[in-house]
């Protein structure tokens, strides 16, 4: 019988992890606010991948979780680092995919003329939530980038995400009968 996986290792007890490559920091390393940040996006969209009755919607967004993974691994990876087995990468086109899928939902929607306010249905203001978290791992990862190196694809692929986010969330709206919140500046 195969042994089972333990969760816990005990590693981490005294405020320390791993990065991938063996090299220990604190847990409040740069490094890990980076990656951990992009686990709690991936933690938000599964949860508005699992309200959506659209399959198409649900099917990006199992592909975004499933980049946002690599983006974590790149980001868990010390620059310089030999790692016993290789890892998975972004691409341009993973960025190219993201603006594709924007121009496509545009399609249906009317031109944006004023800031929107989130709400109006609960998958909206889901969305436009995974759209704040991702904007906060991006400025995240470009803090870090001033630290060491970041591959600029993550910064590339984060910053199209948020977009993909905001027009996902006047896509839903779109498709659920909900007009769009406009804010009016009070003068």
């Amino acid at each position: 019988m195969e042994k089972s996986f333990k969760i816990y290792t005990k590693t981490g007890d005294k405020g320390e992890t791993s990065l991938i490559g063996g090299k220990r920091v604190p847990k409040y390393h740069s490094r890990i606010e980076a990656y951990g940040t992009l686990d709690e996006l991936n933690s938000f969209i599964g949860h508005l991948r699992d309200q959506l009755a659209d399959e198409h919607l649900k099917e990006v967004l199992l592909e975004v979780q499933d980049r946002l993974f690599t983006a974590e691994s790149i980001l868990a990876t010390e620059p310089g680092t030999e790692v016993a087995r290789k890892l998975p990468q972004l691409f341009e086109a993973d960025v190219l995919h993201l603006e594709s899928e924007i121009d496509r939902m545009n399609e249906s929607l009317q031109p944006l003329s004023t800031f929107l306010l989130p709400g109006g249905h609960p998958l909206v203001s889901l969305s436009h939530v995974c759209r704040t978290v991702c904007r906060r791992a991006e400025r995240i990862c470009i803090r870090l980038a001033t630290e060491t190196i970041v591959d600029e694809i993550v910064i590339r692929y984060l910053n199209r995400l948020s977009d993909y986010l905001f027009v996902l969330a006047r896509y839903i709206a779109y498709l659920n009968g909900v007009t769009d919140l406009p804010w009016k500046a009070r003068v």
